[in-house]
């Protein structure tokens, strides 16, 4: 059985947590063995707990330092769960390879495979434990880092510290080769989910009701932080370019810029865009909305939310930055537009609701994208196959 430690600096569950839960939901666990590390109080930990049934957590004192998490009764679950010090919300620090070092010494992993945790590379290598790293988001490099020297000491750190680094879209895998990191290290294994709970019509139209959209014939949803690279400015352009057409738009999440987006749209009048703040049930949001849109002009790589969404069918509108043209491709399960287009946004939208013939063909074009490239069972058995590839050489 090969033993897997995953590491995970977040201690909110973000995209990269989503997709750990996911792989360890779908995991075959009669050949993998996982241990999860994750830092003091990290938001993960109940869910996990709640995945494989695992009671409240006792601490096992093997050590002053680290703790690592069973069950009540004392029985060995099936994902252990470790819970350490000096990783929270940072990629390096000296103290955290240390803590780190510690933990692998006690858990003796076969491969260690980090999502944002330098530390937990450079510790797998001085323990000699192979590495694998999922890269999660799209950034612009600068253009300094696409230039010698600090593309050489970029790379340099990459290809030393990883076997195997998995790029969740190809737009990730360019990130890194303009970077420095060798290509041979990178392999594509685009995100994947579960499908959305499906509701029924009725349902979906008391969900609609309840987030203002009664009376909209054409309800279109944004599912994203509300932070400034998620394209929420533009999309309230958008919103004026429609403010004569009985169309909604609906906007879920919550982050740093939530008072100043409801302010800008109350200031611009705007009845037809609501910012509805964190959802616990966002797959009734999914299933009120007739489609989904991202505005993102940064970090975008490949969005759970546009997955979810694309499996009840609902084609997508997105602008054409990073990983969201791998993921809608145009015509065929959605529209992609220019990125901070909001004229292009709103002709987009138009059409979908115009366009009845349009709209059923990209809807089916959603569900069978999803089938064949999305599921959280391709995700998991792809990585699985890494994590072989790596121990065999």
């Amino acid at each position: 059985m090969i033993h897997i430690a995953s590491v995970i600096s977040d201690s909110n569950i973000g995209g990269a947590g989503t997709v750990l839960l996911t792989l360890l939901k779908y995991a075959d666990l009669a050949q993998f063995r996982h241990t999860v590390i994750v830092p003091l109080g990290s938001k993960l930990t109940p869910r996990i707990r709640a995945l494989f049934g695992m009671a409240e957590p006792v601490a096992d004192d093997l050590d002053a330092v680290l703790k690592t998490l069973t069950d009540g009764a004392g029985a060995k679950p099936p994902v252990e769960i470790w819970e350490v010090p000096e990783i929270a919300e940072q990629s390096y620090s000296r103290a955290g390879v240390g803590v780190l070092r510690m933990a692998f010494a006690k858990i003796r992993p076969d491969v260690v495979h980090t999502h944002g945790s330098l530390s937990a590379r450079v510790a797998a290598k001085f323990m000699r434990i192979p590495a694998v790293t999922t890269r999660h988001s799209v950034f612009e490099p600068e253009e300094r880092d696409t230039r010698f020297p600090r593309r050489l000491i970029l790379g340099a750190v990459n290809n030393f510290f990883s076997k195997r680094i998995i790029a969740v879209s190809p737009a990730a895998a360019k990130n890194l080769t303009d970077t420095g990191t060798l290509k041979r290290k990178i392999t594509v294994v685009m995100n994947g989910c579960e499908p959305a709970r499906e509701l029924t019509d009725e349902e979906s139209r008391a969900a609609a009701a309840e987030y203002g959209a009664e009376n909209a014939e054409f309800v279109c949803a944004i599912i994203a932080r509300l932070e400034e690279v998620k394209g929420h400015f533009d999309l309230i352009e958008t919103a004026k370019l429609l403010r004569e057409y009985p169309i909604k738009i609906l906007a879920a999440g919550t982050g740093s810029l939530e008072f100043e987006l409801r302010r800008h749209a109350l200031d611009e009048g705007l009845r037809n865009i609501d910012f509805l703040g964190f959802l616990p049930d966002v797959y009734r949001l999914e299933n009120a909305m007739d489609a989904q849109l991202n505005c993102s002009y940064g970090t975008e790589a490949t969005s759970i939310s546009l997955l979810e969404g694309m499996s009840l069918g609902k084609p997508a509108i997105v602008t054409d930055f990073g990983g969201n043209p791998y993921v809608i491709r145009n015509g065929v399960n959605g529209l992609v537009v220019p990125t901070r287009h909001p004229v292009a946004m709103a002709e987009a939208i138009l059409r979908l609701y115009r366009d009845r013939e349009l709209y059923d063909e990209l809807s089916r074009g959603a569900k069978q994208a999803y089938a064949e490239g999305f599921t959280a069972e391709t995700m998991t058995r792809a990585t699985e196959r890494i994590y072989r590839e790596v121990l065999e050489k």
